[in-house]
């Protein structure tokens, strides 16, 4: 006869039903880093209203240690040079670089560190700090881990895709001008999308 007493057999099954962790005992936490030349940390911005801006930065470093094979993220981390922006226009990039915008003299550093991840739908979405100009708040990024394959040259890679939006006043970037029309030269909110592919970090 069954009892109401449950075999840790039976609790781990459950965990797996309701929870989405795996039963694998070969579950692998790892490093894998940010591969820049196959990657894209990209922004848009309304530009008078009419248009978007968009502008990528160009110099970063970052990694991600999660289990490929279960899909599990544990830590994401990034570090880009604020002076890498480029938005195809110098005179624009060198004025996002001084202290209306980025003020990369004072803080050449941008960070974001991730504090928590799930399951959402069919992709993930990840809870974390983003420091800018000093100021550290909280962002959500929306995505998908679109799997991990191994390179003719016998690396191990990800792929991850993500998106999120901040408001740049949220950060102390307050420049604007305000158009003949009424509306302004550049939008608060800032829409950010990525597209990120690592290399798993050999032991």
């Amino acid at each position: 006869m069954v009892c109401g007493r449950l075999t840790r057999r039976s609790m781990a099954l459950i965990t797996v039903l309701f929870l989405g962790i795996p039963l694998s005992g070969h579950a692998e936490t790892a490093r894998w880093n940010v591969d820049p030349e196959h990657s894209t940390i990209e922004f848009r911005v309304s530009h008078m209203v009419i248009s978007k801006t968009t502008g990528r930065f160009m110099d970063y470093t970052g990694f991600i240690e999660m289990d490929a094979d279960a899909g599990t993220v544990k830590t994401i981390e990034a570090t880009i040079k604020a002076a890498s922006v480029n938005t195809n226009h110098e005179k624009r990039d060198a004025h996002l670089r001084n202290p209306d915008f980025f003020d990369v003299e004072k803080h050449p550093a941008i960070t974001y560190r991730m504090k928590s991840a799930k399951k959402a739908g069919d992709g993930y979405t990840a809870v974390g700090d983003l420091t800018v100009r000093g100021v550290t708040k909280e962002i959500t990024l929306t995505g998908n881990f679109n799997g991990a394959t191994k390179d003719p040259w016998g690396n191990q890679r990800a792929g991850f895709t993500g998106e999120g939006k901040v408001n740049r006043k949220d950060y102390g970037m307050v420049w604007n001008k305000t158009l003949d029309s009424g509306g302004l030269v550049v939008g608060d909110e800032v829409f950010i999308k990525l597209d990120i592919e690592c290399i798993k970090e050999k032991s």
